[in-house]
């Protein structure tokens, strides 16, 4: 992945997608050459000069300031995973030396198994930036079954195995999601071998994620709820909350739950002993 493009990329999508009266600029004229924004208009925004906003732009972050990206963020109205994105961004061309391009191991300490493990009534896993899940409980194998069915990547499942649209069942939404996560990541992660070939892999095979990696959109993906519809139970619905693995860079814990005395707690009870005989008969 090419640093400068994601850069350059990222600000001119995002200042396309505002138009001078939602930023309470005037609209002189009915034709404008570019969609959204003008540059001397985004450039005002910021309180920059239009030679130092075209600078950014066209990918140099290199030495801007903490306020210049606050400005920034301001003036085209970034949301909180598109400020992270950008300030991500900017670190990355303030690196002195561009690291090697090193394929990672993934590892879960013994102790964040025992977690998971102890986890015994909630779904859980443990997964990468990349969309790897590295480790999982026993329930966690057991409710999202078809994603543990070969190596088990959210991306490459979501994208990739015609299954994942059966058993997602807001499955648009939640590849969207997807996408935005791996965009997020690769500006946190631009020379990481694996994610650049995970990218190149899923845009070669799925002209959907081709689109919408294209439109460089970033989120968060912290809490919510997940609508599957389980080869078991049938339709399951879920709420989750990810959580930063502080002591382990780069790996969040995902644990699911349902509402106490629901059907779907009933149903995720269902999965939990249907899992249980499964281990005891091998």
């Amino acid at each position: 992945m090419d640093h400068r493009s994601e850069i350059r990329d990222f600000l001119t999508t995002r200042r396309a997608r505002i138009t001078p009266e939602q930023a309470g600029l005037p609209a002189y004229g009915t034709t404008r050459r570019v969609p959204g924004l003008r540059r001397e208009e985004a450039a005002m925004l910021a309180g920059v000069s239009v030679d130092y906003y075209t600078r950014l732009e066209r990918g140099n972050l290199s030495g801007v300031s903490e306020s210049v990206l606050e400005s920034l963020a301001r003036g085209l109205r970034l949301d909180d995973a598109e400020r992270e994105h950008l300030y991500d961004l900017a670190r990355q061309a303030n690196k002195s030396a561009r690291p090697a391009r090193r394929r990672t191991t993934p590892a879960v300490r013994p102790v964040v198994q025992h977690l998971l493990d102890a986890m015994t009534d909630a779904p859980a896993y443990v997964r990468n930036g990349r969309l790897d899940i590295l480790a999982a409980n026993s329930l966690g194998r057991a409710v999202f079954a078809p994603v543990f069915e070969g190596p088990p990547n959210l991306a490459r499942f979501v994208f990739l195995n015609p299954a994942a649209q059966e058993f997602y069942r807001d499955w648009e939404q939640l590849a969207e999601d997807v996408v935005a996560l791996l965009r997020g990541e690769a500006g946190r992660s631009p020379y990481d071998r694996d994610l650049t070939d995970l990218i190149g892999e899923l845009a070669t095979r799925s002209e959907r994620f081709r689109t919408w990696w294209a439109a460089h959109n970033v989120r968060l993906h912290r809490s919510g709820v997940k609508r599957l519809h389980h080869p078991l139970v049938g339709n399951l619905s879920l709420a989750y909350e990810s959580m930063e693995l502080t002591a382990d860079q780069n790996l969040r814990l995902n644990a699911y739950s349902a509402e106490p005395g629901s059907p779907d707690q009933q149903a995720l009870s269902l999965i939990a002993s249907w899992a249980a005989g499964s281990t005891v008969s091998r």
